[in-house]
Parts: structure tokens; C-alpha cells; sequence
């Protein structure tokens, strides 16, 4: 048995006649019959049965079909990773995330990405995880960096990072001359929070039940900046991730502490859509991000509750 004695099988359930598969694969009919002759006689096995002029695939065939499924995917997959590694990325690298990784992570990740691959299109979308999981389904984005867990099964995740969740006031807030902020201090604070539903609230909210605090819920935004925006006015306090305030904490724009006796981490990791290959783009990607990720401080100096101009992003 061969590679062409295979074609011929599926050329043959394809099209259904020896003339027809032919046809499509250049050759005549007698050495399309004269193939599956000697597959038979080897085999011992009818491949097809002729019944008058239609043909019938039998149970050997059938299998020999799905063997040439699987043969011809193999070899294809094959073909693609050795002539995808030895040439730069050419055309559109489809990108989603939330709005605090596409403002603090992608920026860093597409400078060294351009280096290895010039040619390449980057387009980023920013969002709910909700959007960006469905454009993952349909097509418009390859992987996605989002907020965990997602436990989809048509979905794969790889964790990526650990970010510290603080809280963040404005400088001349009451809790900022404090030397520490204990959950007990929160009682009765407006809070402006990312919205609910979030797999980042959800982590909140886990730390208001487990310290008994109901909050006073300003207003709920999936934008990080808005959030900043509304904490550096003075209308509430916030729990968001380090990255997203380091630059303005070192600056002295906002106040920023660890909750005494609590550590709130998130985890973001990349998702893209299951297959039987992972696309050369979703490669490239986590294999770019794995080169910058040691710059990106998603968590600040341990021991210490205060956060302040001293630290650095």
C-alpha cells in the first residue's frame, strides 16, 4: 500500500466512480481500476463493490478512507510547520484582550514582535472577555489574552501572568496618610469597580464576602482608564490590577496600598480556538510574549503595604 493507492481510494469516495476519480487525479480509468485491484489482492479484501454501475464502499474501504483522511492532514500539518519556520509572518496577526492588558502588555509585546516579523499586520481588539471570546468563534481574532479561568471546551487557555489587585485612591484621600489600610477600613467607602460578571470583580467580590463589606458601588466600567479617571476625581476608591497605576503611583498621582493581611491576584493567560494545529500566528505570539514577559512588573516589591513614588513600573 502507497500514498497514491490511498488518493485513488478517496478520489474514488469522492467522486463515486473509477472514471470520475480518474478525472480529477489525471489518469485513466484502467490504472485507477488496476490500483485498486492490487490494494484488494494484498489486502485479501474487497475495497468496493460494484453494483452495476454505481459502486458501494465496503467496511474495509471505509477504513482505508479515514486512514487517507488522517495520512493526507498529517502530511499537510507537516508541510506547513517546516515551511512556516523558515520565513517571517506576512499578513494579519489578530489580536484581543481587555482594555488594561491592550494598554499595559500589547504595546510592549508588538515592539518585539515587529522585530522578528516586520511584514506582519497587527490589528487588536479591546474589549469584554465576552467580545473577545466571540471573535475568537467567528474568526476576527486568532488569540486573545484574558482574564481567568475560561473553561470552554472548544477553547485552549495558557496561564500567562499573576497580577497584584490594590487599592488605588487619590493622593489626599483620608486612607493615604494611613501607614496601613486594613479590610475593616473599607466599611462604609464608594468604590468605583470594574463591572460585574468579570472574572477581575469576581476576585473582589470574593474579598468583600470573605471580610463581610458591602460596598458602595459608585459606578461599574470594563474601561481601567474611566476607573482611574473617577478615583483621581476623588468619587471612590478602586481595587485594579498593579500595572495598570504603576507609571501614576511613582508619578505621586495616586495613593496605592496592599490590603494589610490580604493578597488579591488575578491570572491572565491566552486563549485561542482548539485545533489540530496551533496556528504559526498564536505560536509566534506566545512565543514573542515569553521573551518580553520578564519586563513586565505585574507585581510590586514584596513586604511592603505602601506603594509609592520610590517604586517604579
Amino acid at each position: 500500500m502507497d500514498l497514491r493507492q490511498l488518493e485513488i481510494i478517496r478520489a474514488i469516495a469522492e467522486t463515486g466512480s473509477f472514471t470520475a476519480a480518474g478525472e480529477k487525479l489525471n489518469v485513466s480509468q484502467s490504472a485507477i481500476s488496476r490500483q485498486v485491484l492490487l490494494l484488494e489482492e494484498e489486502l485479501n479484501e474487497a475495497v468496493f463493490l460494484r453494483i452495476g454501475r454505481r459502486i458501494r464502499i465496503t467496511p474495509a474501504g471505509e477504513a482505508l478512507l479515514q486512514l487517507s483522511h488522517r495520512v493526507f492532514l498529517d502530511l499537510k500539518d507537516t508541510v506547513a510547520r517546516i515551511t512556516d519556520t523558515q520565513a517571517s509572518l506576512i499578513g494579519p496577526v489578530r489580536l484581543a484582550g481587555g482594555m488594561t492588558v491592550s494598554l499595559y502588555v500589547f504595546p510592549v509585546l508588538l515592539r518585539d514582535f515587529r522585530k522578528h516579523h516586520p511584514d506582519a499586520e497587527i490589528k487588536i481588539t479591546a474589549g469584554s472577555t465576552d467580545k473577545c471570546i466571540a471573535g475568537l468563534r467567528s474568526g476576527l481574532a486568532d488569540v486573545a489574552l484574558l482574564t481567568l479561568p475560561i473553561n470552554d471546551s472548544d477553547l485552549v487557555t495558557v496561564p500567562a501572568l499573576q497580577e497584584e489587585l490594590l487599592l488605588v485612591s487619590s493622593p489626599n484621600h483620608p486612607l493615604a496618610a494611613r501607614a496601613k489600610v486594613t479590610p475593616d477600613d473599607l466599611r462604609d467607602q464608594p468604590f468605583v469597580l470594574f463591572e460585574t460578571g468579570s472574572n477581575t470583580r469576581r476576585v473582589v467580590d470574593e474579598f468583600f464576602l470573605r471580610n463581610q463589606i458591602t460596598p458602595q458601588i459608585v459606578t461599574e466600567t470594563e474601561n481601567v482608564e474611566i476607573i482611574k479617571a473617577l478615583v483621581r476625581a476623588g468619587l471612590g476608591l478602586s481595587i485594579i490590577s498593579y500595572p495598570s497605576v504603576a507609571r501614576e503611583v511613582a508619578s505621586g498621582q495616586f495613593f496605592c496600598a496592599r490590603i494589610t493581611g490580604q493578597t488579591l491576584i488575578r491570572e491572565t493567560g491566552w486563549v485561542y480556538m482548539r485545533a489540530n494545529r496551533v496556528p504559526r500566528a498564536v505560536q509566534e505570539v506566545l512565543a514573542c510574549f515569553e521573551r518580553i514577559k520578564p519586563r513586565l512588573r505585574v507585581i510590586p516589591p514584596p513586604g511592603r503595604d505602601r506603594i509609592g513614588p520610590d517604586v517604579h513600573a
